[in-house]
């Protein structure tokens, strides 16, 4: 009886993971359509979040923020407050990760406390001369397969993006984060599953990116809209990962010297992104106060997401179940891949550079705080310090 009410209640709860991530896809579709009709990022419509330069008597070099209401229609108002409930709803549904995580903890521990029986020869294989089969190698080689399938369509969506296939590619991550999170039906494998629980953060983390309203052109807080969601369950899988945090890099083991490190390692990394991307600034001006702003949010925003996420969690997973050269070099290749929305091949092959180079700076020092802070430092050289000193610079 109590089975058959604990299986009632896990289908309930598989249901309402489908509905909410279905839920989450509209709302990344419908900004998502402005991209097909046209790739060029000029052709979004609506309120558009701008810089403009502000008066004269201000200086040369200050700008401020300012909603210009560009949008065509009988109702802007209303599509605006549609936009503004978007951007909310996007961070709500944002949370499902919570709904999704305590499922999957769950079979987790299940496969723990009772684990599946151990590989042994089958009748068949006897009788067919193969008793001597490796049997280690062929499990090896099967959990190989598992993590490459999740891997290959999230690239494949990734790809679509960069094709301008907004539509399908959003489809494709929706795809892949219903069969990660309902993965438990096939995959008894306790390596795997545990990298299934982090290669799912990916396509949310695009869906949640791609969930923001247009009206968000992007600024420097367009980060913590898309970013902040994330933490809460980052931390808790963190919490949960049965590691120890020297084993996932959590230590201020050489702080000091590390951070002194990242300033100078992250502005020549910063420096070939800028020359690959050459994006425009973020901050209006490099005074202490826009630098530390920056600054706070590329470091607790987007360097500690992406490193927990990328080097904390799939890297070490990877690393379980695959040995430390296939880890870093998925990771490093999923890290290249999820920068295909700036539309250029060369970005993807820089950051995945990038990629391989902090993963392998991650197993090196098995320090987290160092990979966040160049990774956040790379970004405000590249968002803030070299827009405003090297734009005008010919030679570039």
């Amino acid at each position: 009886m109590k089975k058959r009410f604990i299986h009632t209640k896990q289908k309930k709860l598989d249901l309402l993971i489908i509905i909410l991530v279905l839920s989450l896809a509209l709302l990344a579709v419908s900004p998502a359509c402005c991209s097909d009709s046209n790739n060029s990022s000029s052709s979004q419509t609506g309120p558009v979040l701008k810089l403009v330069p502000s008066s004269n008597a201000e200086g040369p070099g200050f700008s401020k923020f300012v909603l210009s209401n560009e949008r065509s229609g009988a109702f802007p108002q209303i599509e605006q407050h549609v936009d503004i409930i978007s951007a909310f709803g996007g961070i709500g549904v944002a949370l499902l990760i919570l709904l999704i995580y305590r499922r999957m903890a769950s079979k987790e521990q299940e496969l723990i406390e009772r684990p599946p029986e151990e590989l042994s020869p089958h009748k068949i294989w006897k009788k067919s001369g193969l008793e001597d089969l490796n049997l280690e190698e062929l499990e090896a080689k099967r959990i190989r397969l598992f993590i490459a399938i999740p891997v290959v369509f999230i690239g494949l969506a990734e790809l679509l993006i960069f094709a301008g296939r907004m539509k399908l590619a959003i489809w494709m991550h929706i795809g892949v984060l219903i069969a990660l999170s309902l993965s438990d039906i096939v995959v008894k494998n306790l390596k795997v599953y545990r990298i299934y629980q982090a290669l799912m953060l990916l396509p949310i983390l695009r869906l949640v990116n791609l969930s923001m309203p247009v009206f968000f052109n992007t600024t420097l807080y367009t980060f913590v809209f898309v970013y902040a969601p994330l933490l809460v369950p980052l931390g808790i899988i963190v919490i949960n990962q049965r590691s120890s945090f020297e084993h996932i890099g959590i230590t201020a083991k050489n702080l000091p010297a590390y951070i002194i490190l990242s300033i100078p390692l992250g502005a020549l990394l910063g420096l070939g992104e800028y020359l690959t991307i050459r994006p425009g600034y973020l901050i209006p001006d490099l005074s202490i106060r826009n630098l530390f702003i920056l600054t706070f949010i590329m470091v607790f925003f987007v360097g500690l997401v992406e490193e927990i996420l990328f080097r904390s969690i799939l890297q070490v997973r990877l690393e379980d179940a695959l040995g430390v050269k296939e880890a870093v070099l998925i990771a490093g290749l999923l890290f290249g891949l999820m920068h295909s929305g700036y539309g250029t091949f060369h970005e993807v092959l820089y950051t995945g550079f990038v990629g391989l180079f902090m993963g392998f700076t991650f197993y090196k020092t098995r320090n987290l705080p160092f990979v966040v802070l160049l990774h956040g430092f790379v970004n405000v050289f590249l968002f803030g310090i070299f827009p405003h000193y090297l734009s005008g610079w010919t030679i570039f």
